[in-house]
């Protein structure tokens, strides 16, 4: 018996070992923030949360730019990584609700693939005109596009974006029969648009705040049911009479499928902190996004809908990808 004591003794020591929480000693080296090009909202926002975590853990937060592909270069790359909580990606309504849908085949699966772990920020899209239309509200602007169906033309930032997207959703809600013009890129986009190249655009409130300030271009909604906070002057689409013309530009964080669950609560309870920082809200902001942070069950919901909603669209309108 007294033979048996040292092993029960160290069997007692051995289990808090086995049911260690995972997150507990997380991080213990570098962590790679995986996101798109550089200088882009997606970019701002994750350099953001990446020297929060840093300054909060103690560990290196590296920002991995992957352009390319609309962000699913690096989504790929995030959906293969081991799932220990030390490779995070950022994705958007790209990688994760229309790529399935506009590609036959997509490397990743964006809900078998990760866990979601936070929204992190939203960005308003607007319905932006040419001063040569008439138009001076969203009311008057639909009435102008159905007295000329198929004559009115709309630019994106390219096919399947979420500037295309949104023009699609419009058409479907009001019965407009607006063209699609895609270019490469929203700035292209918006140059179209200022040249009277095409009568109307569908592009974040940052991509045309300039040239809307400087009436080049006269902004009509913001698609939402309520006004962005970067750009409180231009009415909402529910304000204006449309409800259900709900569009954005959102970002969220992701982790591998199978990351412990601990591990992922201690990323979204450090990141939401970070976004909740007024600081985070000035600089966001200034970058015309709002933080929004969730808990990985309510990105989840969000994600889901967002999956139905856009494939909906995709589908009735014919989209793929260029």
């Amino acid at each position: 018996m007294y033979r048996l004591l040292p092993l029960c003794v160290a069997f007692i020591f051995s289990v808090p070992a086995w049911g260690a929480d995972p997150a507990a000693s997380y991080p213990s080296r570098p962590v790679r923030l995986i996101t798109g090009s550089p200088g882009s909202t997606s970019d701002f926002s994750a350099r953001f949360i990446a020297q929060k975590l840093t300054e909060r853990w103690g560990q290196q937060v590296v920002v991995d730019n992957r352009p390319g592909a609309g962000g699913i270069i690096g989504s790929e790359i995030g959906a293969k990584a081991v799932p220990d909580g030390y490779t995070l990606t950022v994705g958007h309504i790209g990688t994760h609700a229309s790529a399935q849908f506009l590609f036959k085949k997509l490397a990743y699966d964006p809900i078998k693939d990760f866990m979601p772990i936070t929204l992190m920020t939203n960005s308003g899209i607007a319905l932006a005109v040419h001063p040569s239309v008439p138009a001076k509200d969203l009311k008057a602007f639909v009435a102008y596009a159905k007295a000329k169906p198929g004559s009115v033309n709309y630019g994106s930032a390219g096919g399947g974006t979420s500037s295309q997207l949104s023009g699609e959703l419009f058409n479907q809600m009001t019965g407009a029969k607006l063209v699609h013009v895609p270019y490469k890129g929203a700035g292209f986009a918006l140059t179209g648009l200022v040249s009277g190249e095409t009568q109307a655009a569908f592009l974040s409130t940052t991509t045309i705040s300039v040239q809307a300030k400087a009436g080049k271009v006269r902004p009509l909604a913001v698609l939402s049911a309520q006004r962005f906070p970067a750009a409180p002057d231009i009415p909402s689409a529910v304000e204006a009479g449309f409800p259900g013309l709900d569009a954005s530009v959102w970002f969220g964080l992701f982790a591998p499928a199978k990351t412990p669950k601990a591990i992922v609560t201690k990323i979204n309870r450090d990141v939401a902190a970070a976004l909740r920082l007024p600081e985070a809200r000035a600089a966001l902001l200034s970058q015309g996004a709002e933080a929004v942070p969730t808990t990985p069950e309510e990105f989840d919901a969000f994600l889901k809908k967002e999956i139905a909603k856009w494939g909906k669209v995709i589908r009735e309108a014919g989209i793929k990808a260029n």
